[in-house]
């Protein structure tokens, strides 16, 4: 059963008295650009408040067993249900705490272009109809992701006929430029897509359905969660309560994404920006937050973006 940890009027009365404790914040970025900008957007802000931050680039099995060390204090990357089987015994052990669902709507699953659906790939299950069009490969991310276990889990118990299937592992940067140069080429690809991420504009691709046994009903549909270690939110109510309040969505990430992915921008210098643009999105996210020594959190934030 999902432990949610919800905030308690007392620990909403001791922010003023807790405020300057916990001063650096320490965060896990699973090299997924949709982390990565919500990272870069809430490190500008706690900076904006005064704490200190410090981000790690990590695979999702560490990242977990780093929370649950103590090591990382925040996770806004847990995109469920295909996390299940990584964050269950941290979870369920109290090591890991699950706080809000910070984005809802996005989804993961397999894709291809939609030249290739076009010609008959509407479903995993068409897959093995065409392996040699697709020399047997399906393109994944990097090493230790959760998409890429359950393709291999697949592949390993036969599933849809996919036994000849192999998995290609590299990074998302490098998925991705493979489907552009097989797009490019007109060859056939298959590869996990996702939603918020700029490829869905880049690339005329289409999910395929059927997969839910594995990445969820309705094409992967999928909830990312606010993950922190045991205890953080109590012992760091000022900063629990800002993690606490987040809210993210499609359009918002996609925007960053394409800032990072397709303009160069460094993540934090886009997280920067675009917070200075879009000032309304901190009255929800700072409600009830405080800089470090006390003072109105909102005030500060503006204050450092406009420096």
């Amino acid at each position: 059963m999902r432990k949610v940890i919800t905030f308690t009027t007392a620990a909403l009365l001791s922010l003023n008295a807790y405020a300057n404790s916990c001063s650096s914040v320490s965060f896990a970025d699973v090299g997924w650009t949709d982390i990565t900008s919500t990272t870069s957007v809430t490190s500008q802000i706690l900076k904006g408040l005064g704490y200190q931050t410090r981000t790690e680039l990590l695979s999702v099995p560490v990242t977990y067993s780093s929370m649950a060390s103590g090591d990382i204090d925040v996770f806004l990357g847990n995109w469920m249900p295909t996390m299940e089987g990584d964050i269950a015994k941290y979870r369920d052990s109290g090591k890991v705490d699950v706080l809000q669902a910070n984005l809802v709507g996005a989804k993961y699953t397999l894709a291809v272009p939609k030249y290739v659906y076009d010609a008959g790939v509407h479903s995993f299950a068409d897959l093995a109809k065409y392996a040699d069009k697709f020399h047997n490969r399906i393109y994944g991310i990097e090493p230790g992701n959760d998409g890429n276990r359950l393709i291999q889990s697949m592949i390993d118990k036969n599933a849809f006929d996919l036994k000849d299937f192999s998995l290609v592992e590299s990074s998302e940067a490098g998925m991705v430029s493979q489907v552009d140069r097989a797009v490019r080429r007109h060859q056939w690809i298959a590869f996990l897509g996702w939603a918020p991420h700029p490829m869905n504009s880049k690339f005329d691709m289409k999910y395929l359905s059927g997969g839910d046994d594995y990445f969820g009903p309705n094409f992967g549909g999928a909830k990312v969660f606010t993950n922190v270690r045991d205890g953080f939110v109590k012992q760091c109510p000022n900063v629990g309560k800002l993690v606490s309040n987040l809210k993210f969505n499609l359009n918002m990430e996609n925007h960053l994404m394409d800032r990072i992915l397709n303009q160069n921008q460094k993540p934090e210098v886009a997280a920067k920006q675009w917070l200075k643009a879009n000032e309304q999105y901190l009255d929800k996210w700072l409600a009830g937050v405080k800089t470090i020594d006390g003072k109105p959190g909102k005030s500060a934030v503006i204050a450092y973006l406009n420096k």
